[in-house]
């Protein structure tokens, strides 16, 4: 099983098939993926690099964590599982119109 990166503070230039050539030196890279924004079609500065092997991915990670790439430094370290993402305030808890207590005349 690989492992997954994350790749921070990339330059805006740098697209999925140029972050993969960067992380190749490093060993066989299984997906580079830069994150775009959907409603500019621009990086977001920031991906993720899926190498084939933890050790591989632990290489990668001393090897580029800190250095200089088309002008800034890199962040490269382990990706954390995604977060799930919360409903975005109060949703469920059932309608709020007395719960069965309805029309006693």
């Amino acid at each position: 099983m690989g492992k997954k990166l994350y790749v921070g503070n990339l330059s805006y230039q740098v697209d999925d098939a140029a972050l993969g050539e960067l992380f190749a030196a490093h060993g066989q890279v299984q997906s580079a993926q830069v994150i775009m924004d959907r409603e500019t079609g621009r990086s977001k500065g920031f991906g993720f690099v899926e190498m084939s092997s933890e050790d591989e991915a632990q290489a990668a990670i001393s090897a580029l964590s800190g250095k200089e790439h088309g002008g800034r430094a890199l962040t490269v370290n382990e990706a954390k599982p995604r977060e799930p993402r919360s409903g975005g305030g109060g949703g469920g808890g059932g309608g709020g119109y007395g719960g069965g207590r309805g029309n006693r005349f």
